[in-house]
């Protein structure tokens, strides 16, 4: 299998974590695809994926599957035992929903708060997010207050369950900690006041699957292009 993808980056860093939980890193070859270049927004790639977004999780009879819930719904049914999606309905049906949360109120509202009310990441790829960035501005600042509402959400979650969804680490936690990282590289800060989401995110920091894979929201080598 190979994996379209680029170190250091929310969603690249989800599936990350997913193939680690999983045991099946050593499995996967992975493709670096020069985000700040916009090269996953050119023809080639976009043969792989329409939409333009990272990762693509391509097979080794040629099916490309896009989209970190699609993907991680395969990697963790790979072995007919999964742990990261749910196993009966309800189970099933919590983690999808908070998954969802996760997206929509968190994760999504950070990136669209970083590409439209800031310069994002840069000219080359600034076009594609938002081509009328100046006009933007104060939809974008409304949806950084969603991304705040959103950690304040997770953190009432929080003070009532061990994890996101329940009693497990699942795929929703992953996303959760992922959109945090996104914050931080937007300068969003998780609000003082939000200490049980402060907690759980040590806790997750410190998992296996997640230390040393996650890494900072931007490798050393993006920040010098972008002139960091």
């Amino acid at each position: 299998m190979k994996i379209f993808d680029r170190p250091g980056f929310p969603n690249p860093a989800r599936i990350r974590i997913v193939l680690s939980e999983k045991g099946l890193e050593a499995q996967v070859e992975f493709v670096s695809v020069d985000l700040i270049a916009a090269e996953h927004k050119q023809s080639a790639f976009l043969e792989k994926n329409p939409s333009g977004v990272l990762p693509v999780l391509q097979l080794d009879d040629g099916t490309n599957i896009a989209e970190c819930t699609a993907i991680t719904e395969y990697l963790d049914n790979l072995d007919g035992n999964p742990k990261l999606t749910g196993k009966g309905p309800k189970e099933r049906a919590v983690i999808h929903m908070m998954q969802k949360r996760a997206e929509t109120g968190l994760l999504d509202a950070v990136g669209d708060y970083f590409h439209h009310a800031t310069p994002g990441l840069g000219p080359d790829l600034q076009a594609f997010k938002s081509p009328e960035w100046g006009g933007r501005q104060e939809w974008g600042n409304r949806q950084r207050d969603r991304a705040l509402g959103g950690m304040k959400y997770f953190d009432a979650v929080l003070q009532n369950h061990p994890f996101v969804a329940g009693d497990a680490f699942s795929m929703a936690d992953i996303t959760v900690f992922a959109g945090l990282m996104f914050a931080d590289a937007a300068g969003l800060l998780l609000p003082e006041d939000c200490s049980a989401l402060k907690a759980w995110r040590g806790k997750v920091t410190d998992l296996p699957s997640v230390k040393n894979r996650s890494g900072q929201m931007f490798v050393a080598d993006d920040l010098r292009r972008l002139g960091f």
